[in-house]
């Protein structure tokens, strides 16, 4: 009998994972692959061990999570994520890594959204965040197109995550779209004459640049305005 299956070697998946808790549960475990982005999206679990583009996806993701660091800090908001930072939301049969996630003092005061502490009890340390974040923004690449532009963002909106960002530089011209959570579904914003989206979140409009340095590879600025 199976016990469980392992994709090219690297990524081994125990056959007993039947629901969301049992995922949960196997992801915070000592057994959890540290390679590769391995999610839960409505009871299926989705692999991508591919290499992370260092431009079109890596160089992006530091642009939009550098800027809103400086925005949630200068504000003092909350927090902004990047990374590994495993996002679970019972009520959605969801648990994910996304690219970046901002959680708000007002979410995590209210309990909209909670710290899961780390297995031994330590303060201050902490593995998951249970609950909808303010806001989750993902970086298309290659091998999770069809994923990141339908599968999850279908999830988030169940999860009323309230503003998903959509970014891809994989060619020219780069996109930037920002969603709304309406009535369950995401509605993407209107650029204003500028270029600028409007954020509600941040209650203010961004607008992302793309250029190229002297050896070719891309280079990105959010810009904000309010």
């Amino acid at each position: 009998m199976a016990t469980s299956v392992i994709i090219e070697e690297q990524v081994e998946i125990p056959l007993d994972i039947r629901s969301l808790d049992d995922f949960r549960r196997w992801a915070l475990s000592d057994a959890f692959p540290e390679r590769g982005r391995i999610d839960f999206v409505a009871g299926r679990i989705e692999v991508d061990i591919s290499p992370e583009d260092l431009f079109c996806h890596n160089a992006l993701k530091v642009a939009i999570g550098a800027k809103l660091f400086e925005r949630i800090e200068r504000q003092d908001l909350g927090h902004v994520l990047s990374g590994k930072t495993r996002v679970s939301v019972p009520a959605a049969d969801l648990s994910v890594e996304p690219d970046v996630v901002f959680l708000s003092h007002e979410s995590l005061d209210a309990g909209r959204v909670r710290l899961v502490p780390k297995s031994g009890g330590e303060p201050g340390r902490y593995v998951e965040v249970e609950g909808a974040p303010d806001l989750i923004v993902e970086i298309v690449s290659d091998s999770s197109l069809t994923k990141d532009t339908e599968r999850l963002p279908a999830a988030y909106a169940m999860a009323g995550v309230p503003e998903f960002w959509l970014a891809d530089a994989r060619k020219e011209p780069v996109v930037f779209r920002i969603h709304h959570l309406v009535e369950g579904a995401y509605h993407p914003a209107d650029p204003d004459t500028e270029g600028f989206l409007r954020s509600n979140v941040f209650r203010c409009g961004f607008r992302l640049d793309a250029g190229r340095d002297a050896r070719g590879h891309w280079k990105f600025k959010l810009l904000e305005r309010p």
